[in-house]
């Protein structure tokens, strides 16, 4: 395990991409359906037990929440989307804040995507690949409660999504995961050790125009 991402801390949280911090550095943001078990992953990651809130009740993240790993690395914890009891209006206005974040975060690297592996590339997965494509930015797939699944099965759902991403024209790649069972953890870090590692000397000292 790489301990670095032990030292994540939560920084703060926005309500839209005009009140987040300065836009240098790097930065990986984590999307994903409500329920996905996009928190649990944020924790098994980080080996911290509680620092993305989990909850039974799914659509709980409502702005961007950005955990800081050293001076010059964050994640961004984006709101849940698709779930059928937040209001239409709200729903909206994550979308439109979370489409914007993409558009305009000059240190986003890249977006790990949670799916739940039972139920994966659903139509608001699908717009967050679309939107990925659309910015240019990499895009990794992480697809959870692999323990719900016996392996075969999990194997054939890899296998399944891969062939899907296919199509996708930025560099992406999936993974099996589980923060119950505490498998793909390492597959994790690898891909985050070289999304952070790559063309950090050419984006730790950008900052976006005003």
């Amino acid at each position: 395990m790489n301990k670095v991402y032990r030292n994540a801390r939560f920084l703060l949280s926005v309500p839209n991409v005009d009140l987040a911090p300065a836009d240098m550095g790097l930065e990986i943001a984590f999307a994903g359906r409500s329920n996905a078990g996009k928190s649990s992953a944020i924790n098994a990651i980080t080996d911290q037990k509680s620092l993305a809130r989990t909850s039974k009740t799914p659509g709980r993240t409502q702005q961007l929440v950005f955990f800081e790993i050293d001076e010059q690395k964050r994640f961004v914890d984006l709101p849940g989307y698709g779930y059928a009891k937040v209001p239409a209006r709200v729903q909206k206005q994550w979308q439109q804040f979370t489409e914007r974040y993409f558009q305009k975060r000059i240190s986003l690297r890249g977006v790990f995507l949670i799916m739940d592996i039972r139920r994966p590339m659903t139509a608001f997965d699908e717009q967050m690949i679309n939107w990925c494509a659309y910015c240019g930015k990499s895009l990794h797939v992480v697809l959870t409660k692999s323990d719900k699944l016996r392996y075969g099965a999990a194997k054939t759902a890899l296998l399944d999504v891969g062939r899907q991403l296919d199509r996708i024209s930025v560099p992406t790649t999936v993974q099996i995961f589980s923060a119950t069972a505490k498998t793909g953890i390492d597959d994790a870090h690898a891909v985050l050790d070289e999304w952070f590692g790559s063309s950090a000397e050419n984006q730790s000292t950008t900052q976006a125009e005003p």
